[in-house]
């Protein structure tokens, strides 16, 4: 008996006796694996060989497209109707892709599609409303005219506006449209290319304009007292959907009218015609945002922060401000449009002057916002209590624009980072204008080194704000941010000689950015990547760090199927996917520890991921990524938590980690440190040695590990448990780039030089003899 045979006796079989986990799918054809997932659905009862062989088939399933013959097309049908006959949820999308990947014929399923929708529409709340219209029109128009009736029933005009224009559709436009329907009970998220194919259906598009401007308008009625004011009455519960789908489609499109209109949309859901703090729409307020999350623009992000200081109701900015955060993160991937800062009227010099009577604000943008108060040109030392006393709304604003100009920086920020796996590109006449000359946007491009192709082949690197002016070049020139990757070593230590002397802070980690490039031992596992594997790290933590950088992944925990999990992230505009596989060991306090295990890589292929070799994997694709695990286990990793204590294998792991060799954020960290130590009064009692810096005090002498920061002291090489303060200064001293190792490291440099003078006492202890045992 061959696979194929194997796996669907596993399925169909209560008897079966197939005990394979690993089987590799790879052997069968798409046909087969097309009969196969149709068999998964078919499963009324789940035993071991039937979960193991359904197993299998997802996971081949996901990383190439099934086909469907017509018998097992129709089959497919024939299954959901017996799922919906069962009481079983029949999600209707695997009936659409095997009509979508049929290899023949599509056969006659008007029978089981009419049995299937009979009990789907007979529910109080109706799922899946597209893929139910794409579904119907294969059984014929009178299957289809009396699902539209009953979707549009009393849902709303907009939803009957939506659904005559899904109706109306092609075959194809309306698979295209099911596979972005979020009103799905198992919650599965709408992927991106899903939606870019939806915008991209000419009607649907034409729509989302009409149901925008249409709830816009009805919003506006409300105010005007044309339409009665009923709070959170303002749409059903479909029209909230209905519009957010068309948001989305606008959002992805970035439609030129979109900005006016959220203007009117915004503020018309949120404030009540009356002085009620109730709102016309709160969901539709919330499902605007969760669209922006989807798909942001600056624009959509300012309207939503002008509603959240305009509302009345007490929760609700509460909630936006959660809100606004998220999507903050979103639009730093979204390069293409995030780049758009609006102006707010500062000037060239990156001035906004506001009088308030005999006094005037004065807001300045270098590297952040700063506010200040003049009085007939002389700078006044805070706020003066006239103003206060008389223009509150002026400071008000004052002070809430610095807070939105550095967002604006920080977003941009972001969004320039991330840019490096797509390797962006900016045309010269563009970003010399708006970026190198926008007067919010300078601060910081003219601290990021830029590579301008100058003559076609001839790229000239530059940091603006160092440089005597920008190079001459055609408008039409490309110009992209300068990576480590690319240069050589000489250039690297060039500008991160420069960066210290002019003491230039740069918005994100770039000359001194850690570079990953294989290894013989990923050259020989191929594959996956266990450069970062056998880490112990505190949980949390961890899954903290995958959120704040644009990391998705399920939490662990001591639960069925919490043991394991891969975060992954999606790079280079959606064409590579990188995986960190991870898995729960125990729970340690109040935190939870968990080992590190593989990195992987897939491309994007028909649809799906496919995954690939190490060395197919893009150079800046590659050590973006592996930059960021390192990040996470070099942060979160309890070899850099010096007050650990714990006992068993854990403690053997910290006793080995704390002092291990250097990874590469811990080496571009000793280059800094080289750098900066010579600057310092305590120069002459520094030295390096290999993976510490080592200061000299007058008690003892003190070895710093650069990665771990953690201390061990000579002659005996007893260890120095220092914890860092809640909040640490780093004392004035210059550095290139923001990391709080590096601080810590300056930090306790500082503090041991002049060990006479330590006043904790269980400091001195440790260092005076009393309790010098080695820890470690």
């Amino acid at each position: 008996m061959n696979l194929a045979d194997r796996l669907m006796n596993a399925l169909t079989d209560r008897d079966s006796s197939y005990d394979d986990p690993a089987a590799d799918l790879s052997r069968i054809s798409d046909e087969e694996l097309g009969a196969l997932v149709t068999a998964v659905h078919g499963v009324a009862e789940w035993t071991r060989p039937s979960l193991l062989a359904r197993a299998a088939v997802e996971r081949a399933a996901g990383e190439r497209q099934p086909r469907y013959t017509p018998e097992v097309c129709r089959r497919m049908f024939e299954v959901l109707a017996d799922r919906a006959v069962r009481g079983v949820f029949a999600d209707l999308t695997p009936g659409l892709e095997a009509v979508r990947h049929c290899t023949g014929p599509l056969p006659d399923v008007s029978e089981p599609v009419r049995a299937l929708l009979e009990l789907r529409l007979a529910v109080t709340k109706v799922r899946q409303p597209y893929a139910l219209l794409a579904v119907a029109a294969l059984a014929g128009e009178e299957t289809l005219r009396t699902t539209v009736e009953r979707l549009a029933g009393e849902a709303g005009p907009l939803v009957a506006d939506e659904t005559a224009v899904v109706a109306g559709l092609a075959p194809g436009e309306q698979i295209l449209l099911a596979r972005i329907d979020r009103d799905h009970p198992l919650d599965t998220p709408p992927t991106a290319d899903a939606w870019r194919a939806a915008a991209a259906v000419p009607a649907y598009a034409a729509f989302a304009r009409r149901a925008l401007q249409a709830a816009a308008a009805r919003t506006d009625a409300i105010h005007a007292g044309q339409l009665p004011y009923r709070s959170d009455k303002a749409f059903t519960d479909r029209e909230v959907l209905t519009v957010g789908q068309a948001a989305r489609v606008a959002l992805l499109r970035d439609e030129p009218w979109l900005p006016a209109l959220f203007d009117r949309l915004l503020p018309g859901v949120s404030l009540a015609p009356t002085a009620a703090r109730t709102l016309p729409s709160q969901a539709m307020l919330y499902e605007v945002a969760r669209a922006a999350l989807d798909f942001p623009t600056p624009e959509l992000v300012t309207a939503l922060r002008t509603v959240r200081r305009t509302v009345r109701h007490a929760g609700v900015p509460r909630q936006l401000d959660k809100m606004i955060r998220k999507i903050e993160a979103a639009l730093a991937e979204r390069t293409d449009v995030a780049l758009r800062l609006p102006g707010l009227d500062f000037g060239d010099d990156g001035v906004l002057r506001r009088a308030a009577g005999a006094y005037t604000a004065v807001l300045t943008v270098t590297d952040s916002a700063t506010l200040t108060w003049e009085k007939d040109g002389r700078p006044l030392r805070g706020t003066p209590a006239p103003v206060r006393r008389d223009h509150p709304a002026l400071v008000k604003e004052m002070r809430e624009l610095v807070k939105r100009v550095d967002a604006h920086l920080v977003t941009l920020a972001r969004a320039l980072e991330g840019g490096f796996t797509v390797d962006t590109v900016h045309p010269y006449g563009q970003w010399r204008t708006e970026l190198a000359g926008h007067p919010l946007a300078r601060t910081v491009v003219g601290r990021l080194i830029w590579e301008i192709e100058v003559a076609p082949g001839d790229r000239r690197a530059v940091l603006p704000q160092a440089a005597d002016g920008l190079p001459d070049a055609p408008d039409d020139a490309r110009v992209r941010l300068w990576h480590p990757l690319r240069a050589d070593a000489d250039a690297v230590r060039a500008w991160r000689d420069l960066l210290t002397e002019a003491r230039i802070r740069q918005p994100f980690k770039q000359a001194f950015r850690e570079i990953y490039r294989l290894t013989p031992a990923e050259e020989e596992t191929r594959d996956y990547s266990n450069r970062f594997a056998a880490h112990l790290v505190h949980y949390q933590r961890m899954f903290a760090l995958f959120r704040a950088r644009g990391w998705s992944s399920s939490r662990l925990g001591p639960w069925d199927a919490g043991f394991e999990a891969e975060a992954e992230r999606v790079l280079a505009a959606g064409e590579w996917r990188v995986r960190f596989f991870h898995t729960w060991v125990d729970r340690a306090g109040e935190d939870g520890l968990a080992a590190t295990d593989q990195v992987r890589f897939d491309r994007r292929a028909d649809g799906g991921w496919r995954e690939a070799a190490l060395a197919e994997v893009p150079e800046l694709v590659f050590s973006e990524a592996m930059r960021d695990v390192d990040l996470f286990v070099g942060v979160t990793s309890i070899a850099a938590d010096p007050d650990w204590t714990d006992r068993g294998p854990e403690r053997a792991y910290w006793e080995r980690a704390s002092f291990a060799e250097l990874t590469e954020s811990a080496d571009a960290r000793r280059d800094a440190l080289r750098r900066i130590v010579p600057r310092l009064k305590i120069a002459d009692r520094c030295s390096f040695d290999g993976r510490f810096l080592v200061v000299r005090g007058e008690l003892r002498t003190y070895r710093i590990h650069i990665g771990s920061a953690n201390i061990l002291m000579d002659p005996d090489g007893a260890y120095l448990c220092i914890v860092p303060a809640r909040r640490r200064s780093d004392g004035g001293v210059f550095l290139p780039f923001q990391d709080d190792r590096l601080s810590l490291i300056l930090s306790k440099a500082v503090l041991l030089a002049a060990d006479t003078e330590i006043t904790d006492e269980t400091i001195r202890r440790q260092i005076g003899g009393r309790e010098t045992g080695n820890r470690a």
